[in-house]
């Protein structure tokens, strides 16, 4: 094997470490995943809550003011996840416009 061969497959693999796109972003920034991934579990919590307590309101009688805070934060929390969904879907059309 030629070692001008040798160099140039160790100079590709160098770069290609350096191309590649760190996982957490740049150094003392969030995560974006992460901070994706909290924000589902979030939403996961928000509506599980207002599922529980609208259940409790049905069979047990439950207080009638947490009953409709969860509903409250259930809705804003469905609000926020259909605003996220409907922009991530105007940037995807935005996307297939560009020109090629």
């Amino acid at each position: 094997m030629d070692i001008r061969n040798s160099l140039a497959a160790q100079g590709y693999a160098q770069a290609q470490q350096a191309a590649r796109p760190a996982l957490g972003g740049a150094p003392g920034q969030p995560d974006p995943g992460a901070a994706f991934s909290e924000a589902i579990q979030n939403f996961t919590q928000t509506v599980q809550n207002g599922e529980r307590t609208a259940h409790a309101a049905m069979t047990t009688g439950a207080d009638p003011h947490s009953l409709v805070t969860a509903l409250a934060q259930t809705e804003l929390a469905v609000q926020t996840a259909v605003t996220v969904r409907d922009r991530v879907v105007e940037a995807y059309q935005e996307i297939l416009r560009m020109p090629v």
